[in-house]
């Protein structure tokens, strides 16, 4: 089985559009949460990944945006927070609240979390990946840091798939992964999209102007 493997959309419908067109054939798509925040398109790419059924998990920003509970977020991020609030309709916000903080999918091969199997907020980096981080599953998936990554144990494999829509490793190109279950292999991809258009969208929308110009970095 091969799995097309997507986290940290944010609301980039350009990137989302981008890798879904690059992604070579798989079986199925997952998602390592965050569908929301920081971009102008929350709604399109919500409606994207809800009408393809891609198992999802609720990552930090997508909790902020379907709940009322106050988080500390920086300008940037609450500013996301608030604009996916005012674009979002009723089946978008119940589709965000019932997602899971983790999902075990492919025959409970995959385990799907956002931050780290203990604590969906924290910020799993690649130098605290290790076989530990495994419990039954054969391929551990986490987003929430932005870093392209993984590591392959005689237990099994650590993956970030990167962020479709906001890089936070020094490259700007939309990051995900495609992971054969059989093989035991992890692809790690990244794919060109139009920055341009974002930062001209995230200024049509008011939102803070570095939102889409640190998109050209990658940071």
């Amino acid at each position: 089985m091969r799995l097309g493997v997507v986290s940290d959309v944010h609301s980039n419908r350009v990137a989302l559009s981008a890798v879904l067109d690059d992604m070579p054939p798989v079986d199925r798509l997952v998602c390592a949460g965050d569908v929301v925040g920081y971009n102008p398109w929350p709604a399109e790419c919500l409606r994207e990944l809800r009408d393809r059924s891609v198992p999802c998990v609720m990552g930090n920003h997508d909790r902020a945006v379907a709940s009322t509970t106050g988080f500390r977020f920086n300008g940037m991020a609450q500013a996301g927070v608030d604009h996916a609030r005012s674009e979002l309709n009723d089946l978008d916000l119940a589709w965000l609240r019932r997602l899971p903080d983790e999902r075990l999918v492919a025959d409970d091969r995959v385990k799907l979390v956002h931050g780290h199997p203990d604590d969906p907020d924290h910020y799993t980096y690649p130098d605290e990946f290790g076989p530990d981080l495994l419990a039954e599953e054969d391929v551990l998936v986490m987003g929430h840091t932005h870093v392209q990554h993984h590591e392959i144990y005689d237990e099994g494999i650590v993956l970030n798939p990167g962020s479709v829509g906001q890089p936070r490793d020094g490259d700007p190109r939309a990051a995900y992964a495609v992971v054969d279950l059989d093989a035991t292999t992890v692809e790690e991809r990244r794919v060109e999209y139009d920055v341009d258009r974002v930062v001209e969208a995230v200024r049509e929308a008011g939102l803070p102007e570095k939102i889409g110009s640190r998109l050209y970095d990658g940071r």
